[in-house]
């Protein structure tokens, strides 16, 4: 069986990835588009209970769109808008033992909450 990456490499090969490549395509939620965004900040965290879940704060800056969108009258080149996420290691299938995006909305301790939050303004990800 082959070993699972530990947090520590999965954030350090994800943080290389990103400065390696910052433009992040999204479908829109009307399914008829896609909006671009660079990602320009993020930061990391191990949950403290938790050593299998790390969660991202993400600084993202629209860029551009393709197709049409449901709601273009809100999208505007240059806006900021921040992505709280969090991968897993996965248990089911082709994903188990390997790191994956979460595909829930996150749930983070409150303790966690308010040092993540710290963390990106100390690392200048939310401005």
């Amino acid at each position: 069986m082959e070993k699972i990456e530990s947090a520590q490499e999965f954030i350090k090969r994800k943080d290389s990835q990103f400065r390696e490549n910052s433009l992040i395509p999204m479908k829109d939620i009307g399914r008829k588009g896609k909006v671009h965004f660079r990602r320009e900040a993020w930061t990391f965290m191990l949950q403290s209970n938790f050593s299998d879940k790390v969660f991202i704060l993400e600084r993202l800056r629209k860029e551009g769109f393709a197709g049409e969108l449901a709601y273009k009258n809100t999208w505007k080149k240059g806006d900021i808008e921040y992505r709280l996420g969090y991968f897993i290691v996965g248990k089911i299938g082709r994903a188990n033992g390997r790191w994956i995006w979460g595909q829930f909305c996150p749930l983070i301790p409150g303790d966690d909450f308010l040092r993540l939050i710290d963390k990106a303004k100390t690392e200048g990800v939310i401005i």
